[in-house]
């Protein structure tokens, strides 16, 4: 996994670089590069909430009007949750037909995807590399640490926003709120109230997607930091210290980390339905 293949042991940092090198279509030219797919983010998500939906399938399949199992009431308790949180943001009942099941997806999706976080930080990639036959190939298993994926997500939101935007206020009553919110009609100010919402949905959007990002990429950093002490181990004081001190930190970020996914998966299906919910205001 070292620069130098297996002559060495990696240090830190090249373990640290290596565990966060995508497994990519291409060779990144620049810090933005389009024509580049991280593969391994791609492969995970679609995987991930192929899952996801099998699962929510699932409980409706077994669904029955007895005495629910444990899978079945955990997954009614979620589907309630996500019901009273849409009927109190989204008002239009014909819209919530809709609403409710996507914040619903995007949190199953969101929460499953930042799960992937929980596994042992080297057990995927080092069976790729096994697969591979090259200890220098690289995969990220945590899609929501990749930016292109977050930015990704939060792009769909804006596209349904602005779907409910022309559907609620019809194009013409859109377009015209678009240059007389926030500061009134006068044509003096269609400029100024366009600009302000142009910068809106772009600061929503980016906001959206970054927030999740920085979350699960600095999740995923402090596993990694973890799985350094583990490496560490020798038969010395310190190397046992930092052994003892990476099961102990191990188990405690990811108790907490566990928290974290659920809120990050929460928050981000409650700016949904919020984005969403602003689309049927009218100015």
């Amino acid at each position: 996994m070292s620069a130098e293949g297996t002559a060495h042991a990696p240090t830190a940092g090249e373990y640290i670089v290596h565990h966060l090198h995508h497994l990519q279509s291409g060779h990144q030219k620049a810090v933005v590069d389009f024509s580049v797919i991280n593969l391994d983010s791609v492969f995970w998500s679609v995987l991930i909430g192929a899952f996801g939906c099998w699962l929510l399938w699932l409980a409706a399949r077994k669904a029955s009007s007895g005495v629910p199992g444990r899978f079945q009431a955990a997954v009614e308790v979620l589907v309630e949750m996500v019901d009273a949180q849409a009927k109190g943001i989204v008002h239009n009942a014909t819209s919530r037909k809709l609403v409710a099941p996507l914040a619903l997806t995007v949190f199953v999706w969101i929460f499953l995807l930042n799960a992937m976080d929980l596994l042992p930080v080297d057990l995927l990639p080092w069976i790729w590399q096994r697969l591979q036959g090259n200890h220098e190939a690289y995969l990220r298993v945590v899609p929501t640490a990749d930016l292109s994926i977050t930015m990704g997500l939060s792009l769909g939101v804006l596209i349904v926003c602005l779907v409910y935007n022309v559907k609620i206020k019809g194009a013409g009553g859109w377009v015209h709120e678009l240059f007389t919110a926030p500061f009134g009609s006068h044509p003096l100010l269609y400029p100024v109230n366009f600009l302000m919402q142009i910068i809106e949905f772009v600061a929503k959007t980016v906001s959206h997607g970054m927030r999740l990002f920085g979350n699960m990429y600095a999740g995923e950093l402090i596993f990694m930091l973890i799985a350094l002490m583990g490496g560490a181990f020798a038969l010395s004081g310190t190397g046992i210290a930092l052994f003892l001190g990476h099961i102990i930190a191990g188990s405690v970020w990811a108790i907490f980390h566990i928290l974290i996914i659920t809120l990050q998966a929460f928050v981000f299906m409650m700016l949904t339905l919020v984005y969403v919910g602003q689309a049927h205001d009218a100015h």
